[in-house]
């Protein structure tokens, strides 16, 4: 993997992770949007702008890969470099998650 990928997404805005995570699956810019809603209480708005000015970038770095459009509604899919990447972001919450409640990793509390 690029090292400045790592750079450029590690750490991962909140955004970003939304959006890399709902395109585990296929999926199209307003649907992710509403999805993020959902799964953060409404905590989570991403704008239009926001949106798909993340799904450009992340299409010109390779984390997505368009795969069609359907009645003016584009339609992405996270890659294998963007699955890395959500990964080593996954661990590092995770490492957050684990440090906040006492649990070193790789040592004692």
């Amino acid at each position: 993997m690029d090292d400045k990928l790592k750079r450029i997404y590690i750490p991962m805005t909140e955004t970003g992770f939304y959006i890399l995570f709902c395109l585990r699956n296929e999926n199209h810019g307003y649907n992710i949007g509403q999805q993020v809603k959902q799964m953060t209480g409404g905590e989570l708005s991403i704008s239009p702008g926001t949106m798909y000015g993340s799904l450009s970038k992340m299409e010109r770095d390779g984390l997505i890969s368009f795969l069609r459009e359907e009645d003016k509604r584009k339609f992405y899919r996270i890659t294998e470099l963007g699955n890395e990447i959500l990964e080593l972001e996954l661990q590092r919450i995770e490492r957050l998650y684990k440090n906040s409640k006492g649990e070193f990793i790789g040592g004692t509390k």
